[in-house]
């Protein structure tokens, strides 16, 4: 029996990259067929030709056998093909039935009116088919991340998809939000739809997947049974070698105290008492909505202070602007690196040097030649991966955009840098150059403060780890004394624990 997708013999190749070249991939009704490799493997890019947002230059797609021709979105959509990208495609003015049937709108008999009633009913039928509950007629802007999740599925399955790609799709999620997704996918795969599933978190190819292909600059590497495979493996066919250390960490001995936060008070936050200390990296635990990102939001200027007081450098700072937090020696990494972190219409080389112009202005003027100079040393030396500076940041991978993001705050030589999800989305590879370079900050001094929802990444790359739940800080804990199991306590509010150190 044929395979319900196959692609075989495709090349992609833009100005001075091949980006793909001579790959296949096939895909079995009733399977979750795992896509893998690091950032700028090709991965994507064999999604949006499958998909019909960009067009191969060489090779075959083929539908139960038969030649398919997928050159636009709208051939995709006619073989049952649909795309789950980590970007989310939908309006959020518009209710979740509008989106759910956007540019497929039910109509009135032969009248060019939408039927809106009709157009509600199926909505609720396609939601209930993935055994959840989300009122069609609330506007997207207000559902929460699973939800929209859940919307873009619905979105997918009201077009009759037999083949379905989800590129990342549990990035943005929490764990409880993660096994509801994966109880959808199970249902698809009962129904027969065939689940293309793109992810850098290894943890969940074994628990969801069935197979495994592996591609790696832009080549075939290597297909087998998720149960033929462990995690060492994969990170061997992704990288091309050996990672000896999952975590690599420096022992240190800390410098003196860089940053004093003393009875801050700002929102949800609640008399916030912390210190870090210069070469010293901290990370920050808790729950989603624990006041993570708002407490990093406040250091940067990005949202006001109410209270209290903040010492850098052993100087008071309140700083009232991201401007005024850069030049007081303040960097911050964002969650969202594509919305708040990059512009993404501007390359590498404006992105690289945009927070520092003074740097590489000559008088009143900014020099392209010393602008040129700083963002080639930044792209050799964080090797990131571009066909040139003069690239549109918008045409790089997640791991080499957040490199580019990096490589502006390595530029302002900040004393204080804060990484928000600094690895989310990002493959094995990359993640571990990224734990190397947080090392190489503390060697040199600066003070890290590190912000993730993947707990062992926190206690692995972490000296001392702080603790919050619901706006306030719960306990901070050594390197000798995080676990698990006494973070997860601190971040549900517990803190009577044996060995707490406020």
């Amino acid at each position: 029996m044929a395979p319900l997708l196959q692609m075989s013999g495709i090349r992609k190749e833009y100005p001075g990259v091949v980006a793909l070249q001579d790959v296949g991939f096939e895909l079995r009704s009733g399977e979750v067929h795992c896509l893998l490799g690091e950032n700028g493997a090709g991965k994507s890019t064999l999604m949006k030709i499958l998909s019909g947002a960009i067009r191969r230059d060489a090779g075959r797609i083929m539908i139960d056998g038969v030649d398919a021709v997928v050159d636009t979105p709208a051939d995709a959509q006619r073989h049952g093909i649909g795309m789950i990208y980590q970007d989310f495609k939908l309006v959020p003015e518009l209710s979740v039935a509008e989106n759910i049937f956007l540019g497929n709108e039910p109509t009135q008999g032969r009248l060019p009116l939408i039927d809106y009633s009709l157009m509600h009913e199926r909505s609720r039928e396609v939601i209930a088919m993935l055994g959840e509950s989300i009122p069609t007629a609330a506007q997207v802007r207000g559902l929460s991340i699973a939800q929209r999740q859940i919307v873009e599925i619905a979105k997918a399955l009201s077009k009759k998809v037999r083949v379905l790609a989800m590129d990342e799709p549990t990035a943005p999620l929490t764990e409880h939000e993660m096994k509801n997704l994966f109880k959808v996918i199970r249902r698809l795969k009962e129904e027969g739809v065939g689940i293309i599933y793109i992810s850098h978190r290894l943890e969940e190819i074994f628990e969801i997947g069935d197979r495994i292909t592996v591609l790696r600059d832009g080549t075939f590497v290597h297909s087998c049974l998720v149960a033929e495979a462990d995690k060492r493996s994969l990170v061997r066919w992704m990288v091309g070698r050996e990672l000896e250390q999952e975590y690599p960490k420096i022992p240190l001995d800390r410098g003196g105290e860089l940053l004093r936060i003393e009875h801050l008070n700002a929102g949800m936050l609640k008399d916030i008492n912390l210190t870090l200390y210069q070469g010293e990296i901290l990370g920050l635990a808790g729950l989603v909505g624990a006041g993570r990102t708002e407490l990093a939001r406040v250091l940067f200027g990005a949202d006001p202070r109410e209270s209290g007081r903040v010492t850098l450098g052993g100087k008071e700072i309140a700083p009232r602007s991201p401007r005024e937090a850069i030049d007081a020696g303040i960097g911050l990494l964002t969650e969202d690196r594509n919305a708040y972190g990059l512009i993404m219409q501007m390359s590498v080389r404006e992105n690289i040097t945009l927070s520092n112009l003074k740097e590489v202005a000559s008088g009143p003027f900014l020099s392209r030649s010393a602008e040129s100079a700083v963002a080639e040393r930044f792209t050799s030396e964080l090797r990131i991966k571009t066909p040139g500076i003069e690239q549109q940041v918008e045409h790089l991978s997640g791991g080499n955009r957040q490199k580019v993001v990096l490589a502006r705050w390595l530029f302002t030589k900040s004393s204080l840098l804060i990484f928000d999800e600094p690895t989310a989305g990002i493959d094995v590879g990359v993640k571990f150059e990224i734990y190397q370079l947080i090392n190489r900050l503390a060697q040199e001094g600066v003070g890290v403060i590190v912000i993730s929802s993947d707990l062992p990444e926190l206690l692995g790359v972490s000296d001392r780890v702080a603790v919050m739940c619901e706006g306030r800080l719960t306990g901070i804990l050594s390197r000798q004394e995080a676990t698990q199991e006494r973070v997860m306590l601190l971040a549900s509010g517990e803190t009577a624990l044996e060995g707490f150190r406020g």
